[in-house]
This record gives C-alpha cells, structure tokens and sequence, in this order.
C-alpha cells in the first residue's frame, strides 16, 4: 500500500464505516443532554465560546486564507519551495471545502440541538439526513458544521505539501484536524451542533481536498500548469 491514493482510500473507508456507526447509534441525542435540558444550554452565550472559539476564529480563518493566497505570488518561508500550482491548490482546496459544506448546510431542513423541543426549543429530532427531504418543524440549517470548517476546510492542505514539504504536511493535517474538533466541540457545548455534524464535516473536507488534489494533478500532467 506504498500508493498513497490507496492509503488515503483506506483511511477515508474506515472513517465512513465510523461515522455511519455514530449515526446508527443514537449517541447524538445523549451527548447533547450532557450539556443542555429543558432550559436549553447554559453555555450558549459563553463570552470564550462565541467571542473567542467562533468569531475570533472564523477571523483567523479569513486573515490565514488571505495569506495563503498572497503567497501564491508572493511566497514565503517553506512555501518558497512548492511550486506554482501546490501553492494555489493550497487556497483553492480551503475555499472550495468552505463552500461546500455552506452549500450542504444551507440546504438541510435538520436543526440544531438548541432548536429541539427537548431544549426548549419547537423542532422535532429527526435524522440529518431526512432534512434534505423535510423540515423538523425548526430553523434548520444545521448539518453539517459549518464553523468546524473553518479549521477541517485546511485538510486539504497535506495533499498539497506531503510530497514537497513531507515534514511539514503532517504537522499542518495535525493542526487542521486539531482546528475543526475543537471549533466544532465549542459549538457542540453552546448547542449549536451535534458531535455527527463536526465528523461529517471533516471527513467531507478530507473528501475534497482529496479531489482538488487529484484535479490539480490531472492539470498537473497534461501541462496545464506552468512555473
């Protein structure tokens, strides 16, 4: 398995099989009751988790896709070192990554834990999956995460260093995924998502940087990219 398109084929396999594992489970409903009742959820408004984890954050997210794509052109540190084409691909698979899960979000007819009737709120708990077929009754709107793709739209960034930067990709997956957990786990806490709406979005992510990379690639070699 020495093809690195086969490992990743595995991993995002066994990831899938996990996911859908959750999504059978029920355990959704049950972690949400450890941080919210009847009331709702008494870290809604919490100064770090809204201030901090989500506004400050979707900021950095923004100055860091401003940077990278500054540095298409004008590169800087190790980036000097990846060619023309790996350096666009690297804000292209973000951007792209980004608006895709808007796209799925915008769409769905599931809500969020803090919509649901059991949390104070009118909606009923319904797959998130039917809520590309229905309405709960709520505002929907809420699957996948879409602010823990304001670290997980990264991902896409190993396929665009492993082979030129192989010490730095690593680090920078690390960082991504490290990103979108707890940006997604801040949203979770305020009941803003369940925890299957921050997995779907980072194996989605993977998923497409995966692609951009295969695309990026493809132009790669049939000389549609020029240094």
């Amino acid at each position: 398995m020495s093809n690195p398109n086969i490992r990743f084929a595995w991993w995002a396999t066994g990831l899938l099989a996990f996911l859908l594992s959750w999504d059978a489970s029920g355990l959704d409903l049950a972690l949400a009751h450890e941080f919210g009742g009847s009331q709702g959820f008494a870290l809604r408004d919490s100064w770090v988790l809204t201030h901090v984890l989500h506004d400050g954050a979707k900021y950095a997210a923004w100055v860091l896709l401003l940077m990278l794509s500054l540095c298409v052109t004008w590169p800087v540190g190790p980036l000097v070192r990846l060619p023309f084409w790996r350096r666009l691909q690297l804000p292209v698979s973000a951007l792209l990554a980004s608006a895709i899960i808007t796209l799925l979000k915008s769409a769905s007819g599931s809500s969020c834990p803090w919509d649901l009737a059991e949390f104070g709120g009118v909606a009923r708990h319904i797959s998130h999956w039917s809520g590309w077929f229905g309405t709960d009754g709520g505002a929907g709107r809420c699957f996948p995460a879409g602010h823990a793709a304001t670290g997980f739209a990264f991902v896409g960034g190993f396929f665009a260093l492993r082979d030129e930067q192989p010490e730095l990709a690593p680090v920078w997956l690390a960082v991504a995924i490290a990103a979108g957990l707890i940006l997604g786990g801040a949203q979770q806490l305020r009941g803003a998502h369940f925890l299957s709406h921050t997995l779907w979005t980072g194996w989605l992510c993977g998923i497409v940087g995966w692609m951009v990379n295969w695309a990026f690639e493809r132009a790669r070699r049939s000389g549609k990219f020029v240094e």
